[in-house]
This record gives C-alpha cells, sequence and structure tokens, in this order.
C-alpha cells in the first residue's frame, strides 16, 4: 500500500501538541488541532455575550494554541502564513474531523488512564488504515492501546518529537508489538524526508532512549554535584562545551527544561525498575523536591537554579546554593583541570583533557561520564538493537557533541576499562565482547566510510546513511578532490556532478575562495561533467566577506588593492552565474552578505529549511557589492508582466513598488528567519527548493542539477530601464521620514541613499537601459566610498570585537 500524509490531526493544544501541529503545517500538510471544551468562560468572552455553548469558546484551546504559535519566539512556523493551515477544533464537537486524517497524532498530558479514553474515542471516528501515533514521553506504548483493535493496534505506533520540533532533530520511534513493519518504515520515511528529522527506533521501555540516558546523567550528576560539593556555577562550567554539551550545560538546561519535567521524566523510570542502584540515581534529592514545592522550576517560573534580578547596575543573574536553598551572586570558576582542558584544541580533546586532571572537577567529570558510559552500554539491547540509534539519539536529543559510546572511543576503551578494574567496577558486556574479538574501538574508519560494532556478530558493519545522504569528508578521503586551496575544494558527488566546498574559517570569502569559485567555474565548462552544487558542512554556509581583511586594507588606505579585491569577488560571483552548465547552491545555517550573494548568483537554490539568508552589509557600514543590490533589482524587474516592461512618463514606474520592497530589504539588513521566508523576501525565488533534513540537502541539491542539465541554457547578461531620478527621489522621501522620526541615524541615512542611488540606476534619466556591469560599478564605487567614513570603521571594529552591530 502506497501510504502519502495529506491532513493530519493533533490531539491536545498544549505546548508539545501545538508545536507538532505547526511543524506540520511549515510542510505543508493542513492539520486539525483539537483539545478539550473549557468548562467556564473567561471575563472577556462574558463581556462579548458569549455562552458555554458558542464555538469560540468550545475552540477557545486550540484557537488560542494557534494565536500563540504565531507569536513565539523562537518562530513555530517557518513563514507565519502556514498558520493558515491549521484548523482549530475540540473532542467533543470535531471528531469527526479524524475520518479524514492519515496521520493522527496524541499529545495529551502524560496520564496513561486520559490516553486510553482518547484512543478508544478516536477508534470510533478514524478512517481504517491511517496510522495514529502517540507522542508521550515515555509511557508504554503497548499499555496505552490495551483494548483497542487488532486493526488499531497495527496501525499505532510511538511518535517522540523533542521540544521545540521544528528545531530538535530527534525523533524516537516506537513500534508497538503489532504495528505492522510497513507502517513502521513508512513512519520512518515520513519522519526523515518530511520532517526532516533524524529518526531512532526505540523499544517500548520507560523514558525511551535519550530521556533515559539524559535524565540518569544529569540525576547523577546532581548527586555527584551535593558528593563533591561544587556549585551549579561548578558544575555547569564542568559539563559544557569542555564535555562536548551545549553551553546551557546542566543546571542551565534544567532551567530551560522546566525541573518539574525533568522530576516527572525520572519518576517514570524510579517507579519502573526494580535495579536498587537505578533506582537510586533516579530518586530526587532533598534539594530539588523543596524547589519543585515552592515552585521554582526554571524559566517558566523566573526562577530555579538560576535567577535574573534587577539591582542598580543593571541586571544580574543569581545562583541557588545547593545546600541551603538561598540566592547568592554567580561566582568564577576556577579550577586547574578546566583551564588546561580549554587550552587543548578541539572538544574531543578538551573532553579527554578534564578526565586526565587530578583536582575535584576532574574526580567530578570522571565519576559522571563513567556513570552514562556504563549505563549506556548496559542498556544496548534494551532500550535499543544498536550502538548508533543510542548514539544519535544523545546528539540529535540532548545536543552533545558525541554519543555515549562515541565517547567511549575518545577516552580509548582498554584506557577506560583499566580504569573500571582499578576502581572494581564490572565491565559492561559489550565492551567483553569488543575486546575479545580483538578490537578497540566501536568506531572504525575506513577510507571515510565509517563502521560500527555489531555484538550479535562481532564485527564492524557499515554505518546506516538515509537514501540520498551525502557526506564530503568520506569523498574527500576517497581521492574525490578535484581542485582545492586554503578556502575551498572541489569534490567529485558522482553522476557527473561537482561540489564548491568552502572551508575557510567561518567560511567567510576571501580572495582564495572567490579565486576557486572562478576556477571550479572554468573546470566544469571544460570538462565531461553536467553541473555543479555549492555546499558544506560547516556550522553556516557562509557568514560573508573576510572583514576582517577589508578593514586592514581600509585603514591601510590601500584603495587600489580594495577595489581590485571587490572586482575580484563580482568576479566570482559572475562566473557561477554566467557558467555554461547548472550551478545549485545549497545554503543552510546563515549565508549572509556574501554567501547570500553567492546563492542569488546560482541558477537555482535548494536550501535546508533552517537558512538565515540576508545582505547585511549595511549593519557594518556598508553595502552588498558583490552582486546583491544587482541581483535583487534585476529580480525586480522579473516579476513584473511583459507589458509592462516600458518606463512609463511622469517620474512613475510599475516596478517602484518592488523596487521599494528591495531598497528595504537591502537598507534594513533583514534576515530570513527560514528558507521559505527567504523566499518571501525575495533572496530565492518561488521556484527554488526547501529540504527539511540537513543532511539530504547536497543529495537534493545534486538530484536538482541532473534535472535542470538537459535543458539548460547559459544565461545572458541582462539590461533593464532604470528608474532614474524620480525613482531615487520617492525612496529619498521615505529616507528623510525615517531619520526625521529618529529610526535611524546620520550615518543610517547616508548608507541607505548609497542604496537607492544603486537600484534606480545612478542618477540617470528614467528608461535610461542599465545593465549588470553598470550595477556591479556603482555597488563597487559605493562600498569604497563608505569605506573611507569613520563611522563605517567604527562599525566594522565593533563587530569584529563584539559580533554584534553598532548604531553610530
Amino acid at each position: 500500500m502506497k501510504r502519502s500524509i495529506n491532513k493530519a490531526a493533533v490531539l491536545g493544544a498544549g505546548v508539545m501538541g501545538a508545536a507538532i501541529a505547526a511543524h506540520l503545517a511549515n510542510v505543508g500538510i493542513p492539520t486539525y488541532l483539537l483539545d478539550i471544551v473549557p468548562n467556564a468562560l473567561t471575563p472577556e468572552e462574558e463581556k462579548k455575550g458569549l455562552t458555554l455553548e458558542s464555538p469560540a469558546v468550545r475552540n477557545r484551546f486550540a484557537a488560542g494554541a494557534i494565536a500563540n504559535l504565531v507569536k513565539a519566539k523562537p518562530a513555530a512556523f517557518y513563514v507565519p502564513e502556514n498558520a493558515a493551515l491549521l484548523t482549530p477544533g475540540n473532542f467533543e464537537d470535531n471528531m469527526a474531523y479524524l475520518g479524514d486524517c492519515d496521520l493522527i497524532i496524541e499529545a495529551v498530558v502524560e496520564r496513561m488512564d486520559i490516553k486510553q479514553n482518547l484512543f478508544a474515542k478516536v477508534e470510533q471516528f478514524r478512517r481504517p488504515g491511517s496510522i495514529v501515533a502517540s507522542n508521550t514521553s515515555g509511557l508504554s506504548i503497548n499499555q496505552m492501546i490495551e483494548g483497542r483493535s487488532e486493526e488499531f493496534k497495527q496501525h499505532f505506533i510511538g511518535m517522540h518529537f523533542f521540544n521545540p520540533p521544528r528545531y530538535m532533530r530527534l525523533l524516537e520511534i516506537i513500534p508497538a508489538r503489532e504495528t505492522l513493519p510497513e507502517v513502521v518504515d513508512f513512519v520512518a520515511y515520513f519522519g526523515e524526508v518530511v520532517l526532516g528529522k533524524g529518526i531512532v527506533i526505540c523499544k517500548d521501555t520507560p523514558n525511551f532512549v535519550a530521556n533515559r540516558i539524559g535524565v540518569y546523567g544529569m540525576c547523577a550528576t546532581i548527586k555527584a554535584a551535593l558528593e563533591y560539593d561544587l556549585s551549579v556555577e561548578e558544575v555547569d562550567a564542568l559539563t559544557g562545551r569542555v564535555m562536548g554539551r551545549p553551553k546551557s550545560a546542566s543546571f542551565r538546561t534544567l532551567d530551560m527544561v522546566g525541573l518539574d519535567v525533568m522530576l516527572h521524566v525520572a519518576k517514570t523510570v524510579y517507579d519502573y525498575t526494580n535495579d536498587p542502584a537505578e533506582k537510586a540515581v533516579f530518586e530526587p534529592v532533598e534539594p530539588l523536591q523543596k524547589m519543585l514545592e515552592n515552585k521554582w522550576l526554571g524559566d517558566k517560573t523566573k526562577q530555579g537554579f538560576y535567577k535574573k534580578v534587577k539591582t542598580e547596575a543593571g541586571k544580574e543573574t543569581l545562583a541557588i546554593d545547593l545546600k541551603t536553598l538561598e540566592y547568592r551572586p554567580k561566582q568564577k570558576v576556577k579550577f586547574a583541570s578546566l583551564e588546561a582542558a580549554k587550552q587543548a584544541g578541539k572538544p574531543a580533546n578538551q573532553f579527554k583533557a578534564l578526565l586526565s586532571g587530578k583536582d575535584k572537577a576532574a574526580e567530578f567529570a570522571w565519576k559522571i561520564t563513567r556513570d552514562v558510559l556504563l549505563y549506556a552500554a548496559n542498556l544496548l539491547g534494551v532500550i535499543a538493537d544498536d550502538i548508533q540509534a543510542i548514539d544519535n539519539a544523545m546528539k540529535w536529543g540532548f545536543n552533545w557533541d558525541f554519543g555515549p559510546f562515541e565517547t567511549w572511543d575518545i577516552l580509548g576503551v582498554p584506557n577506560v576499562v583499566e580504569r573500571l578494574k582499578a576502581e572494581g567496577i564490572p565491565v559492561p558486556r559489550v565492551v567483553e565482547d569488543l575486546l575479545a574479538a580483538g578490537k578497540t574501538s566501536f568506531y572504525e574508519v575506513k577510507q571515510g566510510d565509517r563502521f560500527i560494532f555489531d555484538q550479535q556478530s562481532k564485527e564492524h558493519k557499515p554505518e546506516k546513511l538515509g537514501e540520498g545522504v551525502i557526506f564530503l569528508t568520506p569523498l574527500k578521503e576517497k581521492g574525490k578532490v578535484l581542485l582545492s586551496n586554503s578556502g575551498a575544494s572541489l569534490i567529485d558527488i558522482g553522476d557527473g556532478v561537482v561540489n564548491l566546498e568552502f572551508h575557510s574559517k567561518a567560511n567567510s570569502l576571501g580572495e582564495d575562495v572567490m579565486g576557486m569559485v572562478r576556477k571550479a567555474v572554468e573546470f566544469v565548462e571544460k570538462n565531461d561533467y553536467v553541473g555543479m552544487v555549492v555546499a558544506n558542512y560547516g556550522q553556516h554556509f557562509s557568514v560573508g566577506a573576510n572583514l576582517m581583511l577589508v578593514l586592514m586594507e581600509a585603514e591601510d588606505e590601500e584603495w587600489d588593492d580594495l577595489d581590485f579585491m571587490i572586482k575580484e569577488f563580482q568576479r566570482g560571483t559572475m562566473a557561477l552565474k554566467m557558467c555554461k552548465k547548472p550551478v545549485v547552491a545549497a545554503p543552510h545555517g546563515m549565508a549572509l552578505g556574501g554567501g547570500c550573494e553567492v546563492c542569488l548568483h546560482s541558477h537555482a537554490v535548494n536550501a535546508y529549511a533552517e537558512t538565515y539568508m540576508g545582505l547585511v552589509e549595511v549593519g557594518v557600514g556598508l553595502i552588498p557589492a558583490g552582486g546583491g543590490c544587482k541581483e535583487l533589482t534585476l529580480r525586480a524587474y522579473e516579476l513584473l508582466p511583459p507589458a509592462s516592461d516600458s518606463v512609463k512618463t511622469g517620474g512613475t514606474n510599475s516596478v517602484q513598488p518592488i523596487l521599494n520592497r528591495v531598497f528595504e530589504n537591502i537598507a534594513m539588513a533583514k534576515v530570513s528567519t527560514s528558507a521559505r521566508e527567504a523566499q518571501k523576501l525575495g533572496l530565492m525565488r518561488a521556484t527554488d527548493r526547501v529540504t527539511t533534513n540537513r543532511d539530504l540537502v547536497i543529495g537534493d541539491a545534486k538530484k536538482l542539477v541532473l534535472e535542470m542539465a538537459p535543458t539548460f541554457r547559459p544565461l545572458q547578461l541582462k539590461q533593464v530601464p532604470a528608474v532614474g531620478a524620480p525613482g531615487y527621489a520617492a525612496l529619498d522621501v521615505a529616507i528623510h521620514t525615517m531619520r526625521w522620526g529618529n529610526y535611524i541615524t546620520d550615518h543610517d541615512a547616508k548608507i541607505a541613499r548609497k542604496v537607492a542611488h544603486i537600484i534606480t540606476g545612478g542618477g540617470v534619466t528614467p528608461g535610461t537601459m542599465v545593465g549588470e556591469w553598470d550595477l556591479l560599478d556603482l555597488e563597487r564605487e559605493a562600498f569604497l566610498s563608505l569605506l573611507g567614513e569613520p563611522k563605517t570603521i567604527e562599525r566594522i571594529r565593533h563587530m569584529l570585537a563584539t559580533n554584534k552591530p553598532l548604531r553610530n
């Protein structure tokens, strides 16, 4: 049976249910959001003369949740318009909606009796063959469908999203005993390809994989903190980036998640397990119990392990004393082992350095690391069948840099075993099996491909990768690099397609990168390749031009060198545009300034959904000079119907409203909050594509190149009729108004006028045809003139020093 999800329902409009519904809307699926019927009117409803029978009252919880989603920060929707795909309803009036749905996700309160009663009702209304799922964070999947029909059970599955669902990658899938294999396979495919998730197949055990290990680690950390008499600040300094964990570390993370949530998850295992040692770890300590009674739950109650207060000097963050439960000013953390670790370089080296120390901090770090490594190893086969699933769950669900088994390898399995034996601690069975098989690591890399130890066969088996995944590092190790320099490489990714990878610091675009852009285009054109992808696996696609180099040249007044540098940058972006074979940019993360201009000059874009794109040069006192102003100007004319190509007389032009939006995007340095918003801002075309799964972006971009290649024809240089001085005057009025209202500074106004000058054609007579190189010359001239402004130099220095814009 070929399946697809054309319509869905989410039952429960709380924080998680509403956010899951929002993400379904993000991928274009119309979704019903249902919740309970209120039993009392609000004062506002009474004033409006509504009754408990009024639809607005009966749907209040779901409708209110949708309204809150639109205002949510971070944004729940790719674009606010996606809210229109959500339909509110309630459990009494609208259960018939379920008959239209291919997927029904339950996300109500974590109580078994409530879930069981709801599923009994769902069975009355759902269509046979539709998939029903629970978003439970740890209750038994099999228990909640007791009493349901065989057909219901066959189409029932656990789908545990992590909060917030749009951004957190992990989706744990938990089949029930009777779930059909094809249902498991389809939900895994849907989660990975459509929703963009990393899939981990779990067994029906309490808290599944990520929460089982993660909350164990959290509980063990709290108990060790009390044992070693460490403050919350000291624990967070030791359990953050230095251990390959998020900056929020332990207690700051708990404040974000909520102490009540963590204790609820811990109680699930505490009530389930009969192992005294495991029970002891999950048993809440007295300070946490008191904090729970006081409702000091974290961010949602404005105080938890940390608390922000206002003082005469401004805002101050206080930390709780775990012994007295009194708040005091945060204290600086200093340990010899921590300082040594920070100097060790890469995160893995920092981790090893920390654990090799001799002070209290190192002993604490070893204890909590050891306990988590042992716990994860002993749960292999209990919570999930393979090492990769456990490691991925912790990386995707808790944002760890390395999973537990990867950590065994980083620390050295024989070294850890030796330390365990010295402490009289039993070695887990899987570790004994590994060493008995003559192997010393759970992971092996052969010619760039990873192999993972399989406990059943006692051999290393290939890492499981989704269909269409392309990683660049293995290809480079297999000798697929065609061209390379310090800033970029050209890699053969198969089927006649090459990938241009940036690998400079922060993927900034300097002379080396732009030189490789031109060489790559020439190479593709001259050789038997069908096209090129521009993509990388850095944290960000590109943060733009090398700002430090620009500042140094400007301070030395090397104007000729700067002019040449800008020309070379423009030659690089134009080489992409004029390439005789299709070029597809595949941005992710930040694609700012020059990174955005690379995308604008590619023939098509296949972006990761979480792409934050914009021309941000105004923030450092400059204007886009790599063709950004030019490309958005040309795209304004593309949006005109053919009959409107000619310029109207009298100083007006039908393109002017579109140019006004172009001006606003550039002058206000607008950055999209998603790839879909980049389309809305005109930074991507409506025909460009968006991929929700990070690992599939390059593969999808490659497919697009192959689709385009058979009918691709090289582009021709464009000319457009400039709106000229009248168009500039219209924009100047807006600039004057903004300045008069004190919304912008004098220097902002000067920069904005430079932008207006460029996009209106440089002061020419209306209707004068201006070409691409004309607009590029105007960009370069404006860029150089602004570099001569002291306020621009101040902005650049401030950005380099603080990574924040300066308004001067």
